[in-house]
């Protein structure tokens, strides 16, 4: 009930359009009610009072009746689906807006697929509420009170014993309810887990061809595939039970009704037509009761869906501003100082231990050491994708939780190790540095990333559609491109996750002039993997379980013969 409350409270900005449903909605099942009207009249003074006359008035009267409900409810569809694409759109919005502000460690901890899923299938789902949902629930509403009121005014002990079966119905809908909804759960549940998968397989097809394990990966995709059905096949058994059984019920109250009402005819009582109408309004008494049954059964469903979708809603961001906090007027000048810097991603196993370091801006620092020591750790606590469990980071004297995380990382330019590229154009690409740059602005900041000439000789140019990741374009183009588009930035500090080892000579040289462009003037981090490529920094910071253990230039460290001398010698046999 509590997810219901919430989906409807995004109908507030459009109660306007509600209301109109709702108007139309009555108006259709007002004329509704008519037409038994009619048929009575026809049994009782058409046929049994000898009055033909009236026929054409009465048939008259029929089509105007069905003519109006039919347009009633067209313009109720037509509304009830502009209401509900609206209200959708809206809550779609709000869910991105909110993937938008959760920290990087709430992407770490969850599959692609599984996020998605949240975002398009079970936003999907709570649609239903709407188009299916609250229209099905009002239009049955409305009917069933509507006839109630024409059954009471006939016949009021008639009326009673149409509610004999309610009380079973009611009680049956509570039961089924509640043990449907947690079947739906597991549906929702399986979904995200398969969507999960196919986005994994297919991200990786390449590798499932290259190691040819295509049998294995259809016998992973059969096992979620087969358990997913499952899900789904025990609510629709529940469903396959519940449904025939509550039309039964409700039949059982048609019996009365014919049983009784034949004896107040027989009596004099109650007049043929009287009865006939009577049974005609029973007849549409049990629609509505069995369509609010249906609908129940797809609430379920779709309230499930809602509370994931509420769930990203809900998740409070670990990283945040602080309230009122506001950006230096100035552009920062990337004076860097970690000042002894603990963080951990579990308390039982630190990451970094009473970490200081201080960086001039416009130096140059290189971050070596062995797998897992944290060099890329450090540099995610400045860009505050985690905030430091104790210490403080701080730039030009600012404390990086001092400073709008908007400000704060449009000072601070990104390469990562396997530079991500989006599903668009060359152009589109490296414009994402600056979404107001014009083409001489991308054109220069690719020529000075060496990257224009293998642009140009591209099908297209700058408008080349490079494939989902850049897969169009080769690891070296992809990391020179990702340097452009961080010069279009053109940020204060630079952090450089070098990504050399797969790459030939050639290719290595021109990264190495754009990197050379890319970091003039400005504070670099490079987490240098190849050691060789290190003689131009103005400083190598060696770290080892956590710790800065050696600093200084190639040559220095080689000669105290340490840690990094100890890696550069693993590293070149030496």
């Amino acid at each position: 009930m509590k997810s219901l409350l919430r989906v409807l409270y995004y109908l507030r900005p459009y109660r306007w359009l509600a209301a109109a449903t709702v108007l139309c909605a009555a108006s259709a099942t007002a004329m509704e009610l008519v037409p038994p009207w009619f048929i009575k009249v026809v049994i009782d003074d058409v046929i049994q009072a000898n009055q033909p006359s009236l026929l054409p008035w009465i048939l008259a009267g029929l089509v105007l009746a069905y003519g109006l409900k039919n347009l009633f409810a067209s313009f109720r569809i037509r509304l009830n689906n502009r209401l509900e694409q609206q209200v959708v759109h809206d809550l779609r919005k709000e869910v991105f807006a909110a993937l938008q502000r959760l920290s990087i460690s709430y992407f770490e901890n969850r599959s692609t697929g599984e996020i998605m899923s949240r975002i398009s299938n079970d936003t999907e789902h709570v649609e239903r509420i709407f188009i299916d949902g609250l229209e099905g629930v009002l239009t049955a509403s409305l009917t069933l009170l509507g006839i109630m009121v024409m059954l009471v005014s006939l016949n009021w002990k008639l009326a009673l014993l149409a509610l004999v079966p309610i009380p079973i119905l009611v009680l049956s809908a509570s039961r089924f309810t509640t043990k449907v909804h947690g079947y739906y759960h597991l549906v929702r549940k399986g979904l995200a887990e398969l969507n999960a998968y196919l986005q994994d397989a297919i991200s990786g097809i390449r590798e499932s061809m290259g190691f040819n394990r295509q049998a294995y990966e259809q016998g992973r995709f059969n096992r979620l595939s087969q358990e997913y059905s499952q899900s789904n096949l025990k609510a629709m058994y529940l469903w396959s039970v519940y449904s025939p059984s509550m039309i039964f019920v409700g039949s059982l109250g048609t019996v009365l009704i014919l049983w009784y009402g034949s004896g107040e005819v027989l009596a004099g009582r109650l007049t043929l037509g009287e009865l006939v109408l009577f049974l005609s309004y029973l007849a549409l008494f049990y629609v509505p009761i069995n369509q609010i049954h249906s609908v129940n059964h797809m609430l379920q469903h779709a309230l499930a869906a809602s509370e994931r979708v509420f769930e990203v809603l809900d998740t409070i961001p670990e990283v945040t501003d602080k309230p009122g906090v506001a950006a230096p007027a100035d552009r920062l000048e990337g004076d860097v100082r970690f000042s002894r810097v603990h963080f951990y991603y579990r308390p039982d196993v630190p990451v970094l231990r009473d970490v200081t370091l201080s960086v001039k801006a416009g130096e140059r620092v290189a971050l070596v050491g062995p797998s897992g020591a944290g060099k890329s750790t450090l540099l995610k606590l400045l860009m505050r994708f985690y905030d430091v469990k104790g210490g403080s980071v701080a730039i030009d004297g600012y404390d990086v939780r001092d400073l709008p995380l908007a400000f704060l990382r449009s000072q601070i330019g990104l390469v990562q190790q396997e530079p991500f590229l989006f599903n668009g154009t060359v152009r589109e690409n490296i414009a994402y540095g600056d979404l107001s740059a014009d083409q001489s602005g991308i054109e220069a900041v690719a020529k000075a990333a060496r990257a224009h000439d293998f642009i140009r000789a591209l099908p297209e140019g700058y408008d080349t559609w490079i494939g989902e990741r850049g897969v169009k374009l080769s690891v070296g183009q992809k990391q020179r491109v990702s340097i452009a588009r961080v010069l279009l930035k053109n940020p204060p500090i630079v952090i450089f996750d070098e990504a050399t080892s797969n790459i030939d000579t050639e290719t290595e040289v021109k990264i190495r002039e754009a990197l050379s462009e890319l970091t003039r003037g400005r504070t670099t981090f490079i987490i240098a993997h190849r050691l060789s490529t290190l003689h131009d920094v103005d400083r190598i910071i060696v770290l080892d379980h956590g710790r800065i253990v050696e600093e200084g230039t190639h040559d220095r460290l080689m000669e105290r013969g340490g840690v990094y001398a100890g890696l550069y010698g693993a590293q070149f046999q030496v």
